[in-house]
């Protein structure tokens, strides 16, 4: 319920110090940061209003909150519930944001598959799903551009599930991840064994059965395993 004001700083003796600002909080005056004359402000309630925009919709804010007093502060909205390639999810959205200057808008979105309520962690070619911009140049130009990236999730997980992925690289892809190797104990083959029993336990697993073969069967079983 407040808002960051640019203030000039001043030195003993009253000289302006040029090329940096001091960024103020209205409410009570505290000075929570001093930053760049470049650096653009993106108050609390553009978060609220950038992440109402995305949803387009009724909005469901799960937590928010601020940290270091003020100086950073979050969001956690619940968007409305969608099929990804036929599987329900429960999509997640995080926005964080800094007012002291040291880090930069950060946005992430995170669906949750409700069968095994697992997180999908997907390094999304070329539209990623988690996206940070510093505080300058065109704030709102660039908080469109991460509203089309996180739009892209169901065109990739669309890709993947239309990928095929063979028995023989699911086998390499555990022998990269468990190897198995001569100079090792006894104890960690058996590890790296029991690693990979896990994960073929989830790669059959009846709700991603289906999935079987494809790119988007080998992830959400990694994903269940972790």
């Amino acid at each position: 319920d407040w808002t960051v004001d640019r203030k000039s700083i001043q030195v003993c003796g009253g000289r302006k110090v040029d090329n940096f600002f001091a960024n103020v909080r209205s409410s009570d005056g505290a000075v929570l940061g001093v930053v760049s004359d470049r650096y653009k402000v993106v108050q609390n309630v553009d978060a609220f209003a950038f992440t109402d925009s995305l949803i387009e919709g009724e909005v469901r804010y799960e937590t928010a909150g601020s940290l270091m007093g003020g100086r950073k502060i979050w969001l956690l909205a619940k968007l409305p519930d969608t099929e990804i390639v036929g599987d329900k999810t429960e999509p997640y959205l995080c926005f964080s944001n800094t007012h002291d200057g040291s880090g930069a808008i950060r946005v992430c979105m995170t669906p949750v598959r409700v069968v095994c309520n697992n997180t999908l962690n997907i390094a999304l070619n070329g539209a990623k799903r988690a996206w940070s911009v510093r505080h300058t140049g065109d704030i709102q130009a660039k908080l469109h551009e991460a509203r089309m990236c996180l739009d892209k999730l169901a065109v990739y997980a669309d890709q993947m599930a239309n990928r095929s992925v063979t028995d023989e690289q699911i086998a390499k892809i555990l022998d990269e991840m468990f190897p198995a190797t001569e100079d090792m104990s006894d104890r960690e083959k058996r590890n790296a064994e029991k690693a990979r029993t896990e994960y073929m336990v989830c790669y059959f697993a009846p709700d991603i059965l289906k999935f079987k073969g494809t790119a988007w069967g080998a992830l959400n079983a990694m994903s269940d395993m972790v």
